[in-house]
């Protein structure tokens, strides 16, 4: 039996057990179970990868049942492995396989430890099938399962009213997203009257240049079929204008976020345009959108985590920014380099959120940086760790040799003007601004976390949490005659009050992760991207452009040095704002209120959609209740009838006189009456 088998399908017993038994089990066994069956598969996974990384391995498909046979449509549910798969494989198990083994630490306790693990592992699964589709109906239930599990995830504490929120946000942007992904692969199977990857892709070049009727309109088919494929990426992977469920999707616990930011579900946009790249390659039209729209979406990204006091906020921001590198990478053509920037910012971005996890871990869920400062002797090893974290987003490195963004964000950047054309040329200058700011939010988190004066004094998560050990030691003072002789601390106000670092469970997997930021790009980058080994390496599973590997190399020196110079014009500002010189935020601030209240409110797409969507949205809602339901179908449905009923009833009772001549009057009457009606209608 195919290891892959085991990898997709561990994850999916586990959920089961942990799910279904977790309470007659108990949490112990299901976190085993569950955190068993990931490292199972991230250790079956990464021989798959360095057997397609040595050129040994054939891409191949493993039939598991048929599926659907209705008709033309023909789905069997097979496992396609090829270089792609490999690298998706790899990623999905380490970092979720990590993410478990955090959560046994940062999760330990709540009491429903189980059905955490159950949505983690159920998570896995339903990303392992995306990437591991051989057709368009097997990569949507893929999709549509971490849609699911991604809901149940961040409403997971749903006690919290904002949780609930956030859950019902993020599932219904991602059906507008799912919508035209379910269109898109509807036009597919009408036009190639097939939903098999392998055969789409084949046939796809000779559609070029055909047309199709949509909306009333004739458009170009592959067009067509490619931009509404797009919209589903757009909604899966955060790109602008269904971005809005990301931040929000914060309100899940930390281990949540780094599966769903750093190697599930925002990922699978890319992953689902790279694997269709032949049918995007036929429509230059769709690759500049794509372009254009990541482009946007990375400087949107941004702008807005350069205000954000959050500490997961401003990761987030800055996944959906990288997210946007990715895309206009794959919009230049560049499908290595999207694809080999999704491999390293899996392990910095996992690094950043689980390490920003340890940081709350340790100021007793305090998430607004401007209460901390001076961690970095309190926490040294979530330090460190953060700070390869934080080298490897913002690209250090020089002469080939660097942290894992340097090798791989580099890449997009020249591919973008390697790439010659207009819209390559504006993503190459947006993706350097969006370095610069990257630079600047990155090394801001850094700042305002690790260096200057403790601020804990005005968290009232620390005031709380010095609150009970004033309690604690009340109560052991009046057990004993001095507290101090026992060890209880004396505390004042935060005076007393240390942060503690984490325990292993969650510092391994922090040191694991740092491993791949420092070396995954320099010891990755000849298979993904050079020309001499991406070619032997992606074997077809991506659009590999050869010519563009070479053009990205011969770019001039200038666009080399760039990243690297913004990059340290980016360290230099937030050096100065937040060490230099504290008081200059304050001072941009009073400068430029207006910039910054834009920031704050992102760019007002919140807003925006509310006056748009959801007051239309929920005044034609209160009108159907009010009108419709209750003066319309209720006045003239049940409430009318039991009206008249009651009205009838009122009628009758008069009726009801109790005299015998009344009734025998009645009978009469209606003896008449039926003698009328038989004489009139016998004559």
């Amino acid at each position: 039996m195919h290891p892959v088998i085991f990898i997709v399908f561990l994850p999916l017993l586990a959920a089961i057990i942990a799910g279904l038994g977790g309470r007659v089990i108990g949490k112990t066994a299901s976190k085993v179970v569950t955190t068993g069956s990931l490292f199972i598969g991230a250790a079956l996974s990464w021989p798959i990868f360095f057997s397609y990384l040595g050129g040994h391995a054939e891409p191949q498909v493993i039939p598991v049942l048929e599926f659907i046979k209705s008709g033309a449509l023909d789905v069997d549910w097979a496992l396609r492995v090829d270089a792609l798969t490999a690298v998706m494989l790899v990623v999905v198990t380490t970092v979720s396989s990590l993410v478990h083994l955090y959560s046994w630490g940062y999760m330990e306790e709540d009491p429903s430890q189980p059905r955490f693990f159950a949505y983690l592992s159920l998570f896995s699964f339903a990303m392992l099938m995306l990437v591991t589709a051989d057709s368009l109906v097997q990569m949507f239930f893929g999709w549509e399962g971490v849609g699911l599990a991604s809901y149940l995830l961040i409403g997971f504490w749903y006690h919290k009213p904002s949780a609930n929120a956030a859950a019902l946000k993020a599932f219904v942007v991602n059906r507008v997203g799912d919508f035209g992904f379910s269109l898109g692969i509807f036009g597919t199977f009408l036009v190639f009257g097939t939903v098999s990857i392998p055969a789409i892709l084949a046939a796809a070049p000779s559609m070029a240049g055909s047309t199709i009727h949509f909306a009333g309109m004739t458009v170009e088919t592959m067009t067509l079929l490619c931009l509404l494929l797009f919209v589903g990426a757009m909604g899966k992977s955060a790109q602008l204008g269904l971005h809005t469920w990301l931040p929000d999707a914060m309100e899940g616990p930390t281990p949540v976020s780094a599966l769903i930011h750093a190697a599930t579900m925002v990922t699978a946009g890319v992953f689902m345009v790279c694997r269709l790249s032949p049918m995007f390659e036929v429509s230059p039209t769709a690759l500049t959108v794509v372009t254009y729209v990541g482009a946007a979406t990375a400087i949107f990204a941004a702008t807005v985590g350069t205000v954000q006091n959050d500490i997961k906020r401003v990761i987030a921001y800055s996944t959906c920014s990288q997210l946007g590198y990715m895309f206009f990478a794959a919009g230049v053509g560049a499908y290595g380099a999207a694809m080999f920037h999704l491999f390293t910012h899996a392990f910095f971005k996992a690094l950043l959120f689980l390490g920003a996890g340890s940081v709350i871990h340790a100021m007793h869920h305090e998430q607004d940086m401007r209460y901390y400062g001076g961690l970095r002797k309190e926490i040294p090893i979530t330090f460190w760790t953060m700070i390869a974290g934080t080298l490897a987003i913002t690209g250090v490195g020089l002469f080939g040799v660097g942290f894992a963004g340097y090798h791989s964000k580099d890449a997009i950047i020249e591919s973008a003007f390697a790439s010659g054309t207009v819209h390559g040329t504006i993503a190459y200058a947006v993706g350097i601004g969006a370095a610069l700011l990257t630079s600047f939010y990155s090394w801001r988190l850094i700042f305002l976390t690790f260096y200057g004066k403790p601020r804990w004094a005005g968290s009232e998560h620390i005031q709380h949490a010095v609150h009970h050990v004033h309690e604690d030691a009340g109560e052991m003072a009046s057990d004993h005659d001095s507290a101090q002789d026992h060890g209880v601390p004396k505390v004042e106000g935060t005076a007393g009050y240390h942060p503690h670092e984490s325990p292993w469970v969650i510092l391994a997997p922090l040191v694991l992760l740092s491993l791949g930021a420092v070396f995954a790009g320099f010891l990755f980058n000849g298979a993904f991207i050079q020309p001499e080994g991406g070619p032997e390496f992606w074997r077809g599973s991506v659009a590999f452009s050869e010519h563009l590997a070479h053009a990205m190399h011969e770019v001039p020196a200038w666009v080399k040095w760039s990243p690297f110079v913004v990059m340290l014009i980016g360290l230099a500002i937030a050096y100065r704002n937040y060490i230099a010189k504290p008081d200059a935020p304050a001072a941009f601030v009073a400068m430029f209120p207006g910039i910054h209240k834009f920031l704050m409110h992102k760019w007002y797409f919140d807003e925006l959609y509310d006056i748009i969507f959801v007051r239309p949205a929920m005044a034609l809602g209160r009108f159907f209740w009010k009108r419709g339901d209750e003066q319309t179908i209720d006045r003239f449905g049940p409430h009318g009838a039991a009206y008249a009923v009651d009205v009838g009833n009122r009628i009758t009772t008069r009726l009801q006189s109790g005299y015998v001549y009344s009734y025998a009057l009645v009978m009469l009457l209606g003896l008449i009456g039926a003698a009328t009606w038989v004489f009139w209608w016998v004559r």
